[in-house]
């Protein structure tokens, strides 16, 4: 099975080109990459450090060493484009979803809005970066980095002719507990509750750029709004608490636990029985780049597999895909959580159909197996 289209993938790495940045950089290991991010950093292109071809105009990815960015921006090199990521590396391990693919350029978002008005040759922005923790309180901070810094790019993508593919999230839906509640496009999305500040900060910016097309304003040449429902994949291990629930049931069962799943809250539904669209990344990827293809098709889509699995079938599958008995225990939900917490998501995946995607999904045990065999079970577990 293929990690993303046109791109094979072993246990270690990602294939071809983006390996070859890394190895062509002087053969550095894998503890010594943050020294050749620096220098792509300091501003040095990655061609001067690899001899690597890239070519064609840039592509720039906000949140682009984040979980799903990452993933993307991977997919991005190994076609051999020009790329700048837009981040925070900090001190943690975000590098290490860059190590194996290297970005052209490395600015952090605060020298965004200096980059820009440089005037660089960008073909399209994938914009992924975003406050993305569904428990943050601070609104101004959320309004800041999830709505101002969107309008932000979409002017300047619009004024430029540049395309701009971004994140909105299926956390918008908020309490939608019906197949039907969840139709994606900019006609459907008025009445829509989010549970949750970063929802309700999707939500805000969905209905801005409903508002701006509205009126007649200027709009990017080909924009897309992706509701992402939830993902789950590598390159996903520095996200904290917002980490995929694959993940902390799979570092839950090879530790000797049993699964641990939240009872129902929700009078009539059983525990376990909560059920969520699970994405593998590497179908988030493909509907990226499909997108990408198709500078024609423009809209506002979910991006999910059109199936709702329960929280049971998923630790089951996890259990399963690490070769363990099927030990769940049901613990009670965390007071927190509490009237912010989807009881049930399914993305209406015909409209992406109906504007010409029609790649497989894959399943949830297919994806978990995946996950498990060629990331979370290796020594280096990144893309």
């Amino acid at each position: 099975m293929k990690f993303f289209a046109g791109a094979g993938h072993g246990g270690k790495g990602v294939a071809g080109k983006a390996c070859e940045v890394v190895e062509k950089a002087g053969s550095v290991s894998h503890d010594e990459v943050p020294a050749v991010l620096r220098r792509v950093m300091s501003g040095a292109s990655l061609g001067s450090l690899s001899g690597t071809d890239y070519t064609g105009r840039m592509i720039i990815v906000t949140g682009g060493a984040g979980f799903i960015g990452s993933c993307l921006h991977a997919a991005l090199r190994r076609r051999g484009l020009r790329t700048v990521v837009v981040d925070r590396l900090r001190d943690g391990v975000k590098w290490r979803n860059l190590a194996s693919h290297a970005p052209d350029r490395i600015i952090t978002p605060d020298a965004l809005e200096g980059f820009l008005a440089s005037e660089p040759d960008v073909e399209a922005v994938f914009h992924m970066g975003a406050i993305s923790a569904t428990t943050a309180r601070d609104g101004d901070l959320v309004w800041s980095s999830n709505v101002d810094l969107s309008q932000k790019l979409w002017r300047w993508c619009a004024a430029r002719g540049v395309r701009m593919i971004c994140a909105s999230s299926a956390a918008t839906y908020g309490a939608a507990d019906r197949p039907e509640m969840f139709r994606d496009g900019l006609e459907n999305i008025d009445g829509l509750r989010p549970l949750n500040l970063y929802g309700w900060s999707k939500q805000a910016f969905d209905l801005w750029v409903k508002r701006e097309i509205e009126a007649g304003a200027p709009v990017p040449p080909q924009w897309a709004g992706l509701k992402f429902f939830n993902v789950y994949g590598p390159n996903e291990y520095h996200k904290g608490s917002m980490i995929s629930v694959v993940k902390v049931k799979y570092d839950e069962v090879v530790q000797g636990h049993a699964a641990k799943l939240f009872r129902s809250d929700v009078p009539g539904l059983a525990d376990g029985q909560q059920k969520r669209d699970f994405i593998w990344v590497g179908d988030v990827v493909n509907v990226m780049l499909w997108l990408f293809d198709h500078p024609e098709v423009s809209g506002l889509f979910n991006c999910g597999t059109g199936v709702a699995r329960s929280y049971l079938d998923l630790a089951h599958a996890v259990c399963d895909a690490a070769k363990r008995a099927r030990d769940v225990e049901f613990v009670d939900m965390p007071e927190k959580l509490r009237g912010q917490y989807q009881s049930f998501t399914c993305a209406d995946m015909s409209r992406l159909r109906a504007a010409g995607y029609d790649a497989p999904f894959t399943s949830l045990e297919d994806g978990i197996g995946q996950y498990v065999r060629e990331y979370l079970s290796q020594p280096h577990p990144n893309l």
